[in-house]
């Protein structure tokens, strides 16, 4: 059996328990050796066998995973975040599929949640922004003509951008050719909720100074939306003492 596992954003102790307890059965472990927290193995049993997957290719990494499941071993794909978001798992669910080899996933924490965490943002404040965008600019792997970062940036509301923080300059004037003002709030988080993790909070316009003054040019997160200003937002009616829910009536009229 193969489990595809989301490791968390960076801290160790960020993967979920049925994460961490996947990783304590598993006799193999690939794991993205590039961008996993290599702290999350202690999870493993002792003898476990493990394969960093930063330098094999899609190739390599099935065969490990097929040469396990010959052996009747419980093989562990460890990808960073959650694999749901730019894993590159679905290609190689379509080679087990090819090879009838059963997997499951298991969720984890992606850098957008332990972004907001470490900065104790709300994405979605009411009056504010009411949804996140989560998109990328376009690199080696391209993006759809409909997926532009200025199409997006048109309805001004929360987003976090991945795999772009060596392109800062190019995505500032993306943001504000789509809708963004200059004056926009952002934030350049690098390494989310790691030991070594470095949070900047900017403008839209200052995006690129920050990123270089700082030397990030990747591991990290752009976040951009008047959001991470946490000002001039509604109260949610969630709690309000005038509003009634399937659990509490209205307190005042």
């Amino acid at each position: 059996m193969v489990y595809f596992v989301g490791a968390g954003t960076g801290a160790a102790d960020l993967i979920t328990v049925r994460g961490a307890r996947l990783l304590e059965k598993a006799d193999v472990i690939v794991y993205a050796g590039s961008l996993v927290n290599p702290k999350v193995l202690q999870y493993a049993k002792e003898e476990c066998e493990i394969f960093d997957s930063a330098k094999l290719t899609l190739e390599e990494v099935i065969q490990i995973i097929s040469d396990a499941e010959k052996r009747g071993k419980t093989t562990v794909r460890l990808h960073t975040g959650d694999p749901s978001i730019y894993g590159a798992v679905r290609e190689q669910m379509d080679e087990l599929d090819r090879r009838s080899i059963s997997y499951e996933s298991c969720p984890g924490v992606s850098a957008c949640f332990g972004a907001a965490a470490s900065l104790n943002l709300e994405y979605t404040l009411p009056g504010v922004s009411q949804s996140l965008i989560i998109t990328r600019m376009e690199g080696k792997t391209g993006v759809p003509k409909e997926e532009s970062i200025e199409s997006f940036a048109a309805h001004r509301a929360s987003m976090a951008i991945y795999l772009s923080a060596g392109m800062t300059e190019e995505l500032a004037r993306r943001l504000i050719a789509g809708g963004y003002e200059k004056t926009t709030k952002a934030a350049l988080v690098y390494r989310a909720t790691w030991e070594e993790e470095e949070a900047y909070i900017c403008t839209v316009e200052t995006l690129s100074e920050t990123a270089k003054k700082h030397g990030i040019t990747k591991t990290a997160l752009v976040l951009v939306g008047d959001v991470i200003g946490h000002q001039h937002y509604k109260k949610s009616k969630l709690y309000a003492a005038d509003f009634s829910t399937t659990f509490r009536k209205a307190k005042v009229e």
